[in-house]
């Protein structure tokens, strides 16, 4: 009787993504109609490690708020904190809000949270800050409100 065939040789399992802890930090992004500004902090909110605006990265002011601007300033940013040792950020998105102001952020929020993983930095949570009016300070524009 002759010996069975060898089985052939099974793959190994995938080894998991284990290479450093991530070090977290906190990304305020603030945007609004005129201009973006993100600031990175720790974890705890209270040392700031880098921030940018879209005024830092373009000549005009009509082009502050852009998409453009936007990434610009979250690129510098990321780079900024890959130096200091972050590899995962919480974001925090506030526009204007209050009594006052839009509720919804600027153009250029969106495309400064799409350009953190593009340079490798994971992100953890997204969060909406806008602050809300609990029925303060009177709306301008009167009782019958602005007529156009």
């Amino acid at each position: 009787m002759t010996s069975p065939a060898p089985l052939p040789e099974q793959p190994k399992p995938r080894q998991q993504y284990t290479s450093q802890p991530i070090r977290w930090g906190i990304a305020h992004i603030r945007s609004t109609y005129n201009n973006t500004i993100i600031t990175v902090t720790d974890i705890t909110g209270t040392e700031t490690l880098a921030r940018s605006s879209g005024g830092q990265i373009v000549k005009q002011d009509r082009l502050e708020s852009s998409p453009t601007a936007a990434m610009g300033a979250a690129k510098k940013v990321a780079e900024i904190i890959k130096e200091k040792g972050i590899t995962g950020l919480i974001i925090r998105v506030k526009a204007k809000g209050g009594h006052n102001g839009p509720m919804n952020p600027g153009p250029g929020a969106q495309a400064a949270i799409r350009t953190f993983p593009r340079m490798g930095i994971r992100i953890g949570k997204i969060e909406e800050v806008t602050p809300e009016p609990h029925n303060g300070c009177r709306a301008k524009g009167g009782r019958r409100g602005r007529r156009v």
